[in-house]
């Protein structure tokens, strides 16, 4: 039985982790950041998601010599010209705080009629000094308040095209059947198998 690949996740959020390791399945042999020991941030100063998926790919992997995937993502809202953008995370303050971050864009879009928006994941697989990157979005629109249990960041005023649910509404294995994440693994475990891009490490 051949030994899986390696794969170490660049990243030090906890439910992406969950998502990515559900999506992946028992592809590969999948590690956290925090196996390596690491315990300071993780730098990601670009200005775009693509920037930031390849900064953090390339500081693990160089780093520590390991195979990585990183992810960067953000949602964009077009009334408000693609913000939050890359600064998703960081939107309401360096804290993080989802509920901060919800509570400010939807008072952002307090009066405005269009309410619509798109998740973006960008993942950059660093392997041997080589990087590629996958791409996936899912469209939807803003809710003007919370709704549902489940997810993390903007799920619960994210309700995706053709559903009448938030992502914090749907399980895991739902929200996974059609999210942005979901999509760019998707692309992602394509490439693996059909170019053997991992070869016998």
């Amino acid at each position: 039985m051949k030994q899986k690949s390696r794969l170490y996740l660049a990243t030090q959020n906890k439910h992406k982790v969950d998502e990515i390791k559900d999506l992946l399945g028992d592809l590969f042999d999948i590690h956290t950041v925090y196996e390596l020991g690491l315990s300071e941030e993780i730098p990601e100063t670009g200005n775009t998601l693509q920037e930031n998926s390849k900064q953090k790919a390339e500081y693990i992997a160089e780093r520590y010599q390991v195979t990585c995937l990183a992810d960067d993502s953000g949602l964009e809202v077009n009334a408000l010209g693609g913000q939050p953008g890359v600064y998703s995370a960081r939107y309401a303050g360096e804290s993080k705080d989802d509920m901060a971050n919800m509570s400010k864009l939807i008072q952002a879009l307090q009066g405005i009629s269009d309410r619509s928006a798109r998740f973006v994941t960008v993942l950059t697989l660093h392997h041997a000094g080589q990087f590629q990157s996958f791409e996936g979005e899912v469209i939807g629109d803003i809710l003007t308040a919370p709704r549902g249990e489940n997810g993390f960041g903007y799920d619960p005023i994210f309700q995706p095209k053709g559903f009448n649910r938030t992502f914090a509404e749907m399980s895991m294995d739902e929200k996974n059947q059609l999210a942005h994440r979901a999509r760019a693994i998707q692309k992602f475990k394509s490439y693996v198998e059909q170019t053997g891009f991992f070869g016998n490490n």
